[in-house]
């Protein structure tokens, strides 16, 4: 992994979690997501996609923005490249919480 990719996960991380933190302090978040266990390796895909999308809503509560930009990186194929990433990240985390559906 090069220093530039390992640098981008870590702010990434760092943008995810501060929405999640100020979050805590107003009040509890929403319960949606009780665990990581899956059926099939494709309902865990669909979860790892779920994570990515609550994590850009949190990070973007607003959704005037956050439908404003989405058609601005819909058409930028480095970002949808990114976006791909988190979700192959978000499916390891998946897969490893379902012993990979052995």
């Amino acid at each position: 992994m090069t220093i530039k990719c390992t640098t981008a996960i870590g702010i990434a991380v760092l943008v995810l979690g501060l929405p999640l933190s100020l979050q805590a302090q107003d009040k509890a978040p929403e319960r949606w997501l009780p665990n990581l266990i899956t059926e099939t390796p494709q309902e865990g895909f669909e979860l790892a996609v779920k994570l990515s999308r609550m994590g850009v809503k949190s990070t973007q509560p607003d959704k005037e923005v956050l439908f404003r930009e989405r058609a601005k990186y819909a058409q930028n194929g480095e970002a949808l490249m990114h976006a791909s990433e988190v979700v192959a990240i978000h499916f390891q985390t998946v897969a490893a919480a379902n012993s990979y559906w052995k």
